[in-house]
């Protein structure tokens, strides 16, 4: 019998590749950069949308709940249920949604009192992004519906003449609702303070029987 031994070949060989022009392997990245871009853009979700409680709306992509926005916002952004979207489409639709989101609470803060604009900015930052809190503040200051210096005048008037405060009580209540330092220094010039007067209706409030 022979005594030679088996040679095993291995399954792999590994070579060094010849090197290529640096323009051929800048061809291979941007290929692989427009393969992942248009695999990306075929990716798409299913759309859905179901009556809320009132006039809300509330989405889903592939069935699972993303969003909610209200009747007249859907109707102006309608997408009939089961439409394919695409992340971008999506991305575009809640940027309204949220802007349409802004407008509302925006609406809702002012009908109940004034407010500044640092003050509204940060009640709408609990529930809205940035982007849609500021497109939404410059709309209202746009339509003349915030205006510091107005807002200003009335609530130094309102503490003087009804809740009878003093000056440096005034101040810290139109500093704690955001209005500018300069703003209420200002209108404080502007007004006709009669420190004894108010001294007198406090005394005599306190006292009276």
């Amino acid at each position: 019998m022979s005594n030679k031994q088996k040679v095993h070949e291995p399954l792999f060989h590994i070579s060094k590749r010849a090197s290529m022009p640096w323009y051929f392997s800048w061809l291979i990245r941007l290929g692989s950069i427009l393969a992942a871009l248009i695999v990306s853009g075929i990716v798409t979700m299913i759309l859905t949308h179901q009556k809320g409680r009132g006039n809300k709306i509330h989405l889903f992509l592939d069935g699972e709940y993303t969003a909610t926005t209200d009747e007249n916002c859907w109707l102006d952004n309608y997408i009939s249920d089961s439409t394919d979207i695409s992340e971008e489409e999506w991305q575009d639709l809640l940027v309204k949604i949220n802007y349409k989101k802004a407008l509302n609470k925006c609406a809702d803060f002012l009908s109940r009192r004034d407010h500044s604009v640092k003050e509204l900015k940060t009640k709408l930052l609990r529930t809205v992004d940035e982007v849609s809190a500021q497109k939404a503040i410059e709309r209202y200051i746009e339509a003349g519906y915030l205006d510091d210096e107005k807002y200003c005048e009335r609530l130094i008037e309102y503490l003087f003449e009804v809740k009878k405060f003093s000056v440096s009580n005034v101040k810290q209540e139109c500093f704690k609702r955001g209005i500018d330092r300069e703003i209420v220094d200002e209108k404080l010039n502007e007004y006709d303070i009669d420190s004894v007067s108010t001294i007198v209706e406090l005394i005599n409030g306190k006292y009276s029987t």
